[in-house]
């Protein structure tokens, strides 16, 4: 027995007579009502329990017995007081605990077990109530998968909820998300009556009613509705998904989600490829039409997660938060400010590098400033000899001819006697690349330069921005690069460089419908075509333009980095979608408009409840879903599968594939961690003395009829 417990006194006097000794222990009149209980039902308890004799006058304690029984019934008193002076209400349940844990001989404090608080709420104070109980709720505070296996009433969910709801008080998640399998008693949901949340809320219920237990529930709600929250089946929690059609950016280009398997790559936010992981049909839902600021949209699921910055996590050096898509709807500006800002490539798209019939920088060259409308030979209109050095040097066998101070023809440079008939380098290019007889409004940046390595893509680019491009400075306004077309086509090519690149590209179109017309050679020429007016930003450490002039002006200038930001999210119908698993380290791949999203949980608490009635592929795809900063927690009972046609529990084959790996707990419970009313310990182990008798009669009966089996065959073998 401690001496510096304040609230227990040295044992008086302990008197052998023959094998049975006296201890007088002395109780702090502080707590002795808290020792006794009311009416005495504790003092009952021990009556009970304690090997040795008790009698109580007054605050001294006497217990009467063998010295060993007295030694131990002398800690369960001490331990007992302490649990009493540290403002733990003693039970029935808790003598219970504190006397089985002392009779295992566990090193642990009963005190320090039982008094473990992990969330208050109304008076009420939820902690472990046995030592497994606290070894799984240390487990699950140091390690980022716990597994918490055992019959029910052990507190294996409710201990998780309990921890769950604890880290995001304390801001340690952002969010909780609750999950049971949809299978119980062989029920198919589908022929269930009532709605979909009818059909659903059986299912889910012990899982709201212990969150009401632990938080307000006004509150619940409010944080359901925000999205903090989320309760769902297991088959409707990977929900994350975006429309079958919708495209993703995969190493050869874009290509339909819907048409991805496993095993294929997709291009991530560094923009390397990605192995693709899992694919996951969700059938029909509710989706909504993303839409950023500098007009690059795409579709997804309302709860398709998205990596986000805001203002004050940018300005406290605090990395990206992941918000549903519904939770951001109706909450998108903050005063003029955009709220949620989207991270943006950490580098060029990596295309594999491609033969190319021309210089990639010529090319961009003759699409800004060269004809090729197959009427004679190619030419060049431009004003700055500096380009038509540059067009010269990049394509052998030609020659400028001037014919006036801004027309050049492009003749191939012939030696005496040769053949007149061979083609013209430049028309032959042309030619194979399909560009040959296209005008201003039907030119085109030819595939194998869109989807070819990253110096390709950029100096076909500077081409096109050294011609019809150059930088914008405004007072008072950062530097941006400006480029105009009336090319269709070529609009969209030019942002697919821009933002492959890891830029951003606004877009606007000045309609050729009521423009006062232009004026050439003292008469008014009016305008046939729309034209595209495209600014654009790229990020820092790219030269978008070769030019002198306008590279020196572009880099006086102060060059904003590109940012992209939600600008509205608005519903677009109903639509059969899928869920993806990307390998990458962030979870990010590249979608529509080089737009990055994700589809793993990030900085959130998962419990996985009645795990034992999850398939083995269910559970590799919730685990493989986990997030940076986020912490799982799987509890089941392997004895209670309900799942239809004998197959394998996907928990039971976790248990044997996952045991070993660093940061991945098992914790077992057992019938003497079950907290609810006592004879439910005592129907776990009688059930389990009855399966383990069932198991050995099988066991004999097959050792009987193989014994008759070989008895058959040896007096067969004697016939013989």
């Amino acid at each position: 027995m401690s001496d510096d417990n304040p609230d227990v006194s040295t044992p008086t006097s302990r008197t052998l007579a023959g094998r049975s000794v006296t201890s007088n222990v002395e109780v702090s009149p502080e707590v002795v009502f808290g020792l006794l209980g009311t009416s005495d039902v504790n003092l009952r308890t021990l009556e009970q329990l304690l090997p040795a004799d008790i009698h109580v006058r007054g605050n001294q304690v006497t217990l009467t017995g063998v010295p060993a029984d007295v030694a131990a019934s002398e800690r369960v008193i001490a331990e007992l007081v302490d649990l009493v002076g540290r403002g733990t209400p003693l039970t029935p349940d808790l003598v219970r605990h504190s006397v089985s844990m002392l009779s295992e001989g566990s090193a642990e404090s009963p005190a320090d077990v039982l008094s473990l608080d992990i969330i208050s709420r109304r008076g009420k104070t939820i902690r472990p109530k046995t030592l497994n109980q606290k070894r799984y709720v240390d487990a699950i505070d140091n390690n980022t998968i716990v597994f918490g296996l055992g019959p029910a009433g052990t507190g294996k969910t409710y201990l998780g909820m309990a921890k769950a709801v604890q880290a995001l008080q304390s801001k340690s998640v952002n969010r909780i998300i609750l999950t049971r399998p949809a299978v119980e008693a062989g029920e198919r949901l589908g022929f269930l009556p009532g709605t979909l949340s009818e059909k659903i809320d059986p299912y889910l219920r012990p899982l709201y009613d212990a969150l009401h237990d632990m938080m307000d529930p006004e509150a619940i709600p409010k944080l359901m509705a925000a999205g903090v929250i989320e309760v769902a089946p297991l088959a409707y929690m990977r929900g994350r998904a975006q429309p079958l059609s919708t495209r993703v950016l995969t190493p050869t280009g874009f290509r339909p989600i819907g048409d991805l398997v496993v095993g294929d790559e997709v291009i991530g936010s560094n923009g390397s490829p990605t192995e693709v992981l899992g694919v996951y049909p969700q059938g029909f839902k509710d989706i909504v039409r993303v839409t950023t600021q500098d007009g690059a949209t795409t579709l997804c699921s309302t709860d398709h997660l998205w990596s986000v910055y805001t203002r004050g996590d940018r300005r406290r050096g605090k990395g990206p938060r992941v918000l549903a898509a519904k939770e951001m709807i109706g909450n998108l500006r903050a005063a003029h400010y955009h709220r949620y800002e989207l991270p943006v490539l950490a580098a060029p798209v990596s295309f594999d590098a491609r033969p190319v019939p021309f210089d990639p920088y010529a090319l961009g060259l003759m699409l800004g400033d060269g004809c090729m409308a197959g009427m004679a030979t190619p030419s060049f209109t431009t004003a700055d000899p500096d380009l038509v050095e540059a067009l010269v040097e990049a394509i052998p066998g030609i020659r400028a001819r001037r014919k006036s101070d801004v027309d050049y023809v492009l003749n191939r440079i012939t030696t005496p006697g040769e053949v007149i008939t061979i083609e013209n380098p430049v028309t032959g290019a042309m030619r194979a690349l399909g560009l040959w007889g296209s005008t201003s409004a039907t030119k085109f940046v030819p595939p194998r330069y869109l989807q070819n390595s990253a110096d390709v893509r950029l100096a076909v680019l500077q081409g096109l921005l050294d011609t019809d491009g150059g930088p914008v400075g405004q007072a008072g306004r950062t530097c941006r690069v400006q480029y105009t077309t009336t090319s269709d086509r070529l609009r969209d090519d030019v942002a697919f460089l821009v933002r492959s690149l890891g830029g951003v590209v606004y877009t606007r179109t000045r309609a050729a419908a009521g423009r006062a017309p232009g004026h050439a050679g003292g008469r008014d020429v009016p305008y046939r075509h729309d034209s595209h007016v495209l600014d654009i930003r790229l990020p820092a450490g790219l030269a978008p333009f070769r030019l002198a002039r306008k590279a020196a002006k572009y880099a006086t200038g102060a060059c904003k980095e590109p940012k992209r930001y939600i600008e509205s999210i608005e519903e677009a119908g109903t639509e059969e979608a899928v869920c993806i698993r990307v390998a990458a380290d962030d979870s990010l791949y590249v979608t529509e408009d080089f737009l990055l999203t994700h589809n793993t949980l990030n900085d959130a608490f998962i419990i996985l409840d009645e795990a034992q009635n999850t398939t083995g592929e269910q559970m590799k795809m919730f685990l493989t879903r986990l997030g940076f900063g986020s912490k799982v927690v799987v509890t089941g009972d392997t004895t209670q599968v309900d799942l239809p046609g004998g197959a394998q529990s996907g928990l039971t084959a976790a248990t044997r594939i996952l045991d070993g790996i660093d940061d991945i707990h098992f914790s077992h419970l057992t019938s003497a961690d079950v907290v609810r009313h006592r004879l439910v310990a005592d129907i776990v182990d009688a059930y389990g003395r009855a399966e383990e008798n069932d198991r050995g009669r099988l066991r004999d009966a097959d050792r009987l009829s193989g014994n008759r089996a070989s008895r058959r065959a040896a007096n067969h073998g004697r016939r013989s």
